[in-house]
Protein backbone atom coordinates (compact mmCIF):
# COMPACT_ATOMS: atom_id res chain seq x y z
CA UNK A 1 0.00 0.00 0.00
CA UNK A 2 2.96 2.33 0.54
CA UNK A 3 2.72 5.72 2.24
CA UNK A 4 -0.53 7.70 2.06
CA UNK A 5 -1.61 11.04 3.57
CA UNK A 6 -5.23 11.79 4.46
CA UNK A 7 -7.33 13.86 6.81
CA UNK A 8 -7.43 12.44 10.33
CA UNK A 9 -10.50 10.73 11.70
CA UNK A 10 -11.80 11.39 15.21
CA UNK A 11 -9.96 8.28 16.34
CA UNK A 12 -6.80 9.49 14.63
CA UNK A 13 -6.96 12.82 16.48
CA UNK A 14 -7.13 10.95 19.79
CA UNK A 15 -4.17 8.81 18.69
CA UNK A 16 -2.22 11.98 17.88
CA UNK A 17 -2.88 13.12 21.45
CA UNK A 18 -1.38 9.86 22.72
CA UNK A 19 1.70 10.35 20.55
CA UNK A 20 2.10 13.90 21.91
CA UNK A 21 1.93 12.50 25.44
CA UNK A 22 4.73 10.03 24.65
CA UNK A 23 6.83 12.95 23.42
CA UNK A 24 6.46 14.51 26.86
CA UNK A 25 4.32 17.43 25.68
CA UNK A 26 1.65 16.86 28.37
CA UNK A 27 -1.41 17.43 26.15
CA UNK A 28 -4.78 18.12 27.71
CA UNK A 29 -6.87 14.95 28.02
CA UNK A 30 -9.85 16.37 26.13
CA UNK A 31 -7.90 18.66 23.82
CA UNK A 32 -8.55 16.51 20.72
CA UNK A 33 -12.26 17.25 21.02
CA UNK A 34 -11.68 21.00 20.74
CA UNK A 35 -8.93 20.58 18.16
CA UNK A 36 -11.27 18.56 15.97
CA UNK A 37 -13.83 21.36 15.75
CA UNK A 38 -11.23 24.10 15.15
CA UNK A 39 -10.83 22.94 11.55
CA UNK A 40 -12.23 19.48 10.73
CA UNK A 41 -9.76 18.97 7.89
CA UNK A 42 -6.79 20.45 9.71
CA UNK A 43 -5.25 17.25 11.04
CA UNK A 44 -3.32 15.06 8.62
CA UNK A 45 -2.11 11.52 9.20
CA UNK A 46 0.44 9.56 7.20
CA UNK A 47 -0.16 5.84 6.94
CA UNK A 48 2.46 3.31 5.98
CA UNK A 49 0.85 0.14 4.63
CA UNK A 50 -2.36 1.27 6.31
CA UNK A 51 -0.87 1.96 9.74
CA UNK A 52 -0.61 5.54 11.14
CA UNK A 53 3.06 6.50 11.51
CA UNK A 54 3.20 10.31 11.29
CA UNK A 55 1.01 13.36 11.70
CA UNK A 56 0.82 17.13 11.50
CA UNK A 57 -1.88 19.70 12.16
CA UNK A 58 -2.33 22.58 9.72
CA UNK A 59 -5.31 24.49 11.04
CA UNK A 60 -6.91 27.35 9.13
CA UNK A 61 -8.28 30.33 11.04
CA UNK A 62 -10.39 32.92 9.25
CA UNK A 63 -9.25 33.96 5.81
CA UNK A 64 -5.59 34.63 6.34
CA UNK A 65 -3.99 32.78 9.27
CA UNK A 66 -2.88 29.21 9.90
CA UNK A 67 -1.06 27.33 12.63
CA UNK A 68 1.08 24.21 12.43
CA UNK A 69 1.49 21.74 15.28
CA UNK A 70 1.61 18.08 16.25
CA UNK A 71 4.47 17.45 13.82
CA UNK A 72 5.35 13.91 14.88
CA UNK A 73 6.79 10.81 13.24
CA UNK A 74 7.00 7.57 15.18
CA UNK A 75 10.60 6.77 16.22
CA UNK A 76 10.77 3.64 14.07
CA UNK A 77 10.12 5.57 10.81
CA UNK A 78 12.14 8.72 11.46
CA UNK A 79 14.75 9.64 8.88
CA UNK A 80 12.84 7.92 6.06
CA UNK A 81 11.17 11.00 4.58
CA UNK A 82 7.63 10.44 5.85
CA UNK A 83 7.65 13.40 8.20
CA UNK A 84 8.75 15.87 5.53
CA UNK A 85 5.97 14.62 3.24
CA UNK A 86 3.46 15.42 6.01
CA UNK A 87 5.08 18.81 6.51
CA UNK A 88 4.77 19.70 2.83
CA UNK A 89 1.15 18.57 2.76
CA UNK A 90 0.35 20.70 5.81
CA UNK A 91 2.08 23.78 4.45
CA UNK A 92 0.35 23.31 1.10
CA UNK A 93 -2.97 23.35 2.92
CA UNK A 94 -2.03 26.74 4.42
CA UNK A 95 -0.65 28.26 1.21
CA UNK A 96 -1.21 32.01 0.94
CA UNK A 97 -1.70 32.49 4.69
CA UNK A 98 0.48 33.84 7.46
CA UNK A 99 1.50 30.67 9.30
CA UNK A 100 2.60 30.34 12.91
CA UNK A 101 4.05 27.53 15.00
CA UNK A 102 5.82 26.87 18.28
CA UNK A 103 9.14 25.27 17.43
CA UNK A 104 11.11 23.14 19.87
CA UNK A 105 14.76 24.10 20.15
CA UNK A 106 16.21 21.25 18.07
CA UNK A 107 13.86 21.95 15.13
CA UNK A 108 14.13 25.73 14.94
CA UNK A 109 16.91 25.70 12.34
CA UNK A 110 14.76 23.53 10.08
CA UNK A 111 11.81 25.87 10.50
CA UNK A 112 14.01 28.83 9.57
CA UNK A 113 14.93 27.02 6.36
CA UNK A 114 11.20 26.75 5.65
CA UNK A 115 10.77 30.51 5.95
CA UNK A 116 9.82 30.90 9.61
CA UNK A 117 11.33 33.59 11.83
CA UNK A 118 11.27 33.81 15.63
CA UNK A 119 8.89 36.36 17.18
CA UNK A 120 9.34 35.42 20.86
CA UNK A 121 9.79 32.38 23.11
CA UNK A 122 7.04 30.59 24.99
CA UNK A 123 8.47 29.20 28.21
CA UNK A 124 6.66 26.43 30.04
CA UNK A 125 6.57 26.95 33.80
CA UNK A 126 5.34 24.54 36.46
CA UNK A 127 4.31 25.52 39.97
CA UNK A 128 1.42 26.53 42.17
CA UNK A 129 -0.12 29.66 43.58
CA UNK A 130 -2.48 29.32 46.50
CA UNK A 131 -3.79 32.84 47.01
CA UNK A 132 -3.17 36.51 46.32
CA UNK A 133 -4.43 39.68 47.93
CA UNK A 134 -7.01 40.71 45.36
CA UNK A 135 -10.43 42.30 45.01
CA UNK A 136 -10.86 41.10 41.42
CA UNK A 137 -14.36 39.78 40.69
CA UNK A 138 -14.04 36.27 39.21
CA UNK A 139 -17.02 34.40 37.72
CA UNK A 140 -17.62 31.15 35.88
CA UNK A 141 -17.05 31.88 32.19
CA UNK A 142 -20.15 29.85 31.34
CA UNK A 143 -22.29 32.55 32.96
CA UNK A 144 -20.90 35.27 30.66
CA UNK A 145 -22.36 35.76 27.16
CA UNK A 146 -20.12 33.84 24.80
CA UNK A 147 -19.92 36.63 22.24
CA UNK A 148 -18.28 38.84 24.88
CA UNK A 149 -15.61 36.21 25.59
CA UNK A 150 -15.05 35.68 21.85
CA UNK A 151 -14.62 39.43 21.35
CA UNK A 152 -12.10 39.55 24.22
CA UNK A 153 -10.19 36.60 22.72
CA UNK A 154 -9.76 38.58 19.49
CA UNK A 155 -7.41 40.99 21.30
CA UNK A 156 -4.95 38.14 21.72
CA UNK A 157 -5.42 36.00 18.60
CA UNK A 158 -5.13 37.02 14.93
CA UNK A 159 -8.48 35.63 13.70
CA UNK A 160 -11.88 34.66 15.10
CA UNK A 161 -11.99 31.07 16.40
CA UNK A 162 -15.46 30.83 17.88
CA UNK A 163 -16.11 27.10 17.31
CA UNK A 164 -12.82 26.14 18.91
CA UNK A 165 -13.17 28.61 21.79
CA UNK A 166 -16.71 27.49 22.61
CA UNK A 167 -15.55 23.89 22.88
CA UNK A 168 -12.33 24.82 24.69
CA UNK A 169 -14.03 26.54 27.61
CA UNK A 170 -17.07 24.26 27.93
CA UNK A 171 -15.57 20.76 27.99
CA UNK A 172 -16.34 18.97 31.28
CA UNK A 173 -12.71 18.43 32.33
CA UNK A 174 -11.92 22.12 32.71
CA UNK A 175 -12.60 25.26 34.70
CA UNK A 176 -12.98 28.58 32.88
CA UNK A 177 -13.02 31.91 34.72
CA UNK A 178 -13.68 35.47 33.64
CA UNK A 179 -12.50 38.53 35.57
CA UNK A 180 -14.93 41.43 35.53
CA UNK A 181 -14.43 45.13 36.05
CA UNK A 182 -17.99 46.33 36.39
CA UNK A 183 -19.69 44.57 33.49
CA UNK A 184 -16.60 44.52 31.25
CA UNK A 185 -14.25 41.57 30.90
CA UNK A 186 -10.78 42.30 32.26
CA UNK A 187 -9.37 38.77 32.18
CA UNK A 188 -10.04 35.21 31.05
CA UNK A 189 -8.37 31.90 31.85
CA UNK A 190 -8.95 28.15 31.50
CA UNK A 191 -7.56 25.19 33.46
CA UNK A 192 -7.77 21.76 31.87
CA UNK A 193 -6.88 18.23 32.92
CA UNK A 194 -3.74 16.87 31.25
CA UNK A 195 -1.60 13.74 31.12
CA UNK A 196 0.67 15.32 33.75
CA UNK A 197 -0.03 18.43 35.82
CA UNK A 198 -3.13 20.34 34.75
CA UNK A 199 -2.52 23.08 32.23
CA UNK A 200 -3.53 26.74 32.27
CA UNK A 201 -4.25 28.35 28.90
CA UNK A 202 -5.15 30.84 27.86
CA UNK A 203 -4.44 33.38 30.58
CA UNK A 204 -5.42 36.89 29.46
CA UNK A 205 -5.56 39.89 31.75
CA UNK A 206 -5.64 43.66 31.61
CA UNK A 207 -3.15 43.87 34.50
CA UNK A 208 -0.66 41.66 36.37
CA UNK A 209 -2.91 41.79 39.43
CA UNK A 210 -5.83 40.37 37.49
CA UNK A 211 -3.59 37.70 35.97
CA UNK A 212 -2.37 36.72 39.45
CA UNK A 213 -5.93 36.48 40.76
CA UNK A 214 -6.95 34.20 37.90
CA UNK A 215 -3.85 32.03 38.21
CA UNK A 216 -4.23 31.70 41.98
CA UNK A 217 -7.91 30.79 41.73
CA UNK A 218 -7.30 28.14 39.06
CA UNK A 219 -4.17 26.72 40.69
CA UNK A 220 -5.60 26.70 44.22
CA UNK A 221 -2.24 25.54 45.55
CA UNK A 222 -1.96 22.55 43.19
CA UNK A 223 0.83 22.16 40.62
CA UNK A 224 -0.14 23.48 37.19
CA UNK A 225 1.66 24.17 33.93
CA UNK A 226 1.47 27.40 31.92
CA UNK A 227 3.19 28.47 28.70
CA UNK A 228 4.34 32.07 29.18
CA UNK A 229 5.44 34.39 26.35
CA UNK A 230 8.72 36.09 27.18
CA UNK A 231 7.49 39.02 25.08
CA UNK A 232 5.46 39.96 28.17
CA UNK A 233 7.98 40.67 30.96
CA UNK A 234 5.16 41.08 33.51
CA UNK A 235 3.99 37.53 32.76
CA UNK A 236 7.47 36.09 33.30
CA UNK A 237 7.86 38.10 36.49
CA UNK A 238 4.48 36.88 37.80
CA UNK A 239 5.30 33.17 37.58
CA UNK A 240 8.92 33.50 38.66
CA UNK A 241 8.02 35.53 41.74
CA UNK A 242 5.41 32.87 42.54
CA UNK A 243 8.17 30.25 42.50
CA UNK A 244 7.24 28.52 39.24
CA UNK A 245 10.07 26.59 37.55
CA UNK A 246 10.83 26.69 33.81
CA UNK A 247 10.73 23.21 32.28
CA UNK A 248 10.48 23.63 28.51
CA UNK A 249 10.88 26.25 25.80
CA UNK A 250 9.60 26.74 22.27
CA UNK A 251 9.97 29.63 19.85
CA UNK A 252 6.83 31.25 18.46
CA UNK A 253 7.68 31.61 14.79
CA UNK A 254 5.85 33.06 11.78
CA UNK A 255 6.31 33.02 8.02
CA UNK A 256 5.88 36.80 7.93
CA UNK A 257 5.53 39.74 10.29
CA UNK A 258 4.10 38.68 13.66
CA UNK A 259 0.39 39.52 13.89
CA UNK A 260 -0.59 42.49 16.00
CA UNK A 261 -2.04 41.13 19.24
CA UNK A 262 -2.10 42.42 22.81
CA UNK A 263 1.13 40.81 24.00
CA UNK A 264 1.18 42.79 27.24
CA UNK A 265 -2.15 41.22 28.17
CA UNK A 266 -1.11 37.73 27.12
CA UNK A 267 0.10 35.99 30.28
CA UNK A 268 -0.32 32.41 29.05
CA UNK A 269 -0.89 31.08 25.52
CA UNK A 270 -3.86 28.84 24.83
CA UNK A 271 -1.96 25.92 23.34
CA UNK A 272 1.45 25.35 21.79
CA UNK A 273 -0.26 23.05 19.33
CA UNK A 274 -2.91 25.43 17.98
CA UNK A 275 -1.74 28.90 19.02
Amino acid sequence: MGFEIAAASVGDVRLIGEWASREGWNPGLADPVAFGVADPGGFLVGRLDGQPVACVSAVRYGGGFGFVGFYIALPEVRGQGYGIQLWRAGMSRLAGRLVGLDGVVDQQANYRKSGFARAWNNIRYEGSLSSVDSTVDLVDARTVPFEEIAAYDRRFFPEPRDAFLSSWLSLPDRTALVALRGKAISGFAVRRAACGPDRIGPLYADSPGTAAALLASLSAGEPVVIDVPDANPAAVRLVEEAGFTPTFEAARMYTGPAPEVDLLGLFGVTSLELG
